[in-house]
């Protein structure tokens, strides 16, 4: 399933703070870096299952782009955290 929302941080930022909340903050479900790059990260959990992340920035802030199969309920809570675009709510 894919996931998108729109925050106000930076991508570096959000990549950042992925890679905390997925090995720190959800242990019982937590997935740990495999790979990245400067608009993207990946991450790989529970029986081998991957999170993928890419970061888009634009002119009304930065694209947060989501895909998973297992970890839908933990790509929300993430995007739950994120910090909307003036007054926007995330998708």
């Amino acid at each position: 399933m894919q996931h998108e929302t729109l925050t106000a941080w930076s991508g570096a930022d959000v990549l950042a703070r992925a890679k905390m909340f997925f090995a720190e903050r959800v242990p019982q479900y937590g997935a740990y870096l495999e790979k990245e790059g400067p608009a993207f990260a990946t991450f790989r959990g529970q029986g081998g299952e991957e999170i993928a992340i890419a970061v888009f920035p634009g002119p009304e802030g930065t694209r947060v782009r989501a895909s998973t199969l297992l970890f839908d309920q933990i790509v929300d809570r993430f995007f739950s955290i994120l910090p909307p675009v003036d007054g926007t709510r995330p998708a």
